[in-house]
């Protein structure tokens, strides 16, 4: 069975770029032989962003998600929500880990 990781990375801003950094950094973890969780990747196809409460809904069930994952690997420089998943990956005791961008 896979090692499930939680890809932590910006969204907000450039939203179609950065959700091509997201779909890399998780084909970067299936090919080092991990399953990739990226919620911001899903979400947002039936989420408006734009609208508050449904952008606290994604985050709120991104974090039931990040329960279920082993790891989680953050890439880029932390933006709001990549700091509200961190901080509630730490209190969870998940093993956190900084990645390089350059890679992907």
């Amino acid at each position: 069975m896979r090692k499930k990781v939680f890809i932590c990375s910006p969204f907000r801003g450039d939203m179609e770029g950065n959700a091509g950094k997201a779909a890399a950094y998780s084909r970067r973890a299936v090919e080092e032989g991990y399953l990739p969780i990226a919620p911001h990747l899903l979400f947002p196809q039936f989420l408006n962003e734009g609208i508050e409460e449904e952008r606290r809904l994604g985050i709120a069930m991104g974090l039931e998600l990040l329960d279920g994952c082993d790891e989680v690997w953050v890439f880029g420089e932390a933006t709001e929500g990549m700091a509200a998943e961190i901080a509630y990956a730490a209190e969870q005791g998940k093993e956190i880990i900084f990645k390089e961008t350059e890679a992907v």
